[in-house]
C-alpha cells in the first residue's frame, strides 16, 4: 500500500474531507488532492504532522507493503485517538454556552469593580460633600474588593467545570465522528448571524463610551467628570459582556471542528500569546495599585489602563512576531 493509498484510507477513516485535510495541514486542496493521487508526496515536516493528525507513525506513512499497514491497525488501537460523540459534543456545547454568560458576568463585575472608589475618591475633595478622605478610601477598596471577590470564583468554577475538557485547549490529537461533526457544524451555521450581530453592537458601545466623558470634561466639574467615567466603565462593561456571552459560545464550536485560531498549528502560538497577556496586564494591574497607594490620586491613575489598552495591540504584535520566528 503506498503513501497516496494510506492518506486516502486515514481521510475517509476519520471522517474528513480532502478540504478539512487540506485546512488541518495549512495547504492548499490541490495539494492533498496531490498526495492522495500519487503526484506528489508529502515533505517530511507534513510526514510528521499527517503521523500525529492521524494518530500513526512516520514508519507507517513512509513505508510500503501489506505487513505495516497491519502494524498500522495495531498502533491506532493502541494510541486510540480520542473520539469525540454527537453526545459529547453536544454536552460540552452546552457547558461552554451557561460558561458564556458566567465569564462575561465574572468581567462586567472587575471592570466595574473600581466604580465605587473613583465617584469617593473625587467625592473626598469637595468640601460641600462631607466625604473624609479616609472613609472614601476604606469603602472604596471594600467595594473594589467585593466586586472582585464575587468575580473570582466564577473564573474558578469555570475553569474546574471545564477541565474535562482541557484537551481541546492542547495539540492532543482528536476526531469528531461524523454525526458530531455534521451536528456541531450546523449549530456554527446557526449562531452565525447572532455572534455577528452582537460583535457588532459590542464594538459600537466601546467605541461610544467615551463620549460621555469627554463633552462632561468641558463642563469643569470634576463630580460630573466622575460619574460620566462611571458611565463609561459600565458601557464597556456591557460591551465587554457581549464580546464575551457570543466568543466564548463561537470558540467552543471552532474547538470541536478544529477551525480557525484552534487548528493544532495555531494552538502553539496562542499558548505564548495568552502567557504574554497574563503577564502584561497583571503588571498594568500592579502598577495601577502601586501608583495609586503610593500617589493617593485613585481618580487619575486609572489612565494606566488606558495607556495599557492603547499599547496592548503592539505587544501582541511583537509576541506574534518573535513566536512566528521561533517557529521557524
Amino acid at each position: 500500500m503506498t503513501i497516496a493509498d494510506k492518506l486516502i484510507r486515514l481521510r475517509k477513516k476519520s471522517g474528513m474531507t480532502q478540504e478539512e485535510l487540506a485546512e488541518k495541514m495549512d495547504v492548499s486542496r490541490q495539494a492533498v488532492s496531490k498526495w492522495e493521487s500519487g503526484q506528489t508526496v508529502p515533505d517530511l515536516g507534513k510526514i510528521v504532522q499527517l503521523s500525529e493528525l492521524f494518530g500513526v507513525t512516520t514508519d507507517y506513512l513512509l513505508k510500503d507493503g501489506i505487513e505495516d499497514v497491519d502494524a498500522a491497525e495495531e498502533a491506532c488501537e493502541k494510541q486510540s485517538i480520542r473520539a469525540i460523540t454527537k453526545e459529547e459534543a453536544k454536552a460540552y456545547v452546552a457547558l461552554r454556552k451557561r460558561a458564556s454568560w458566567q465569564i462575561a458576568l465574572a468581567t462586567f463585575l472587575c471592570i466595574l469593580s473600581p466604580v465605587a472608589l473613583i465617584l469617593l475618591g473625587v467625592a473626598s475633595d469637595e468640601a460641600s460633600l462631607g466625604v473624609s478622605e479616609t472613609v472614601a478610601g476604606v469603602v472604596g477598596l471594600a467595594a473594589l474588593f467585593v466586586f472582585i471577590l464575587c468575580a473570582v470564583p466564577i473564573f474558578i468554577a469555570c475553569g474546574f467545570h471545564n477541565e474535562p475538557y482541557e484537551f481541546l485547549e492542547t495539540n492532543e490529537p482528536f476526531l469528531l465522528e461524523p454525526a458530531a461533526k455534521e451536528w456541531v457544524s450546523e449549530q456554527k451555521k446557526e449562531f452565525h448571524g447572532c455572534y455577528v450581530r452582537w460583535n457588532i453592537i459590542a464594538t459600537c458601545l466601546c467605541i461610544a463610551s467615551p463620549v460621555p466623558l469627554i463633552v462632561s470634561a468641558f463642563g469643569g466639574n470634576a463630580m460630573l467628570c466622575a460619574l460620566m467615567l462611571a458611565v463609561l466603565l459600565l458601557i464597556v462593561g456591557l460591551g465587554v459582556f457581549a464580546f464575551i456571552a457570543v466568543g466564548v459560545r463561537q470558540a467552543s464550536l471552532c474547538k470541536l471542528l478544529q477551525e480557525g485560531e484552534f487548528s493544532r498549528r495555531k494552538k502553539a502560538k496562542n499558548a505564548l500569546r495568552e502567557a504574554v497577556e497574563s503577564a502584561y496586564w497583571g503588571l498594568i494591574v500592579i502598577f495601577y495599585l502601586a501608583g495609586s497607594f503610593l500617589s493617593g490620586a485613585w481618580h487619575i491613575t486609572w489612565i494606566v489602563f488606558v495607556i495599557g489598552g492603547v499599547l496592548s495591540p503592539l505587544v501582541m504584535y511583537l509576541c506574534d512576531r518573535i513566536g512566528g520566528k521561533k517557529e521557524k
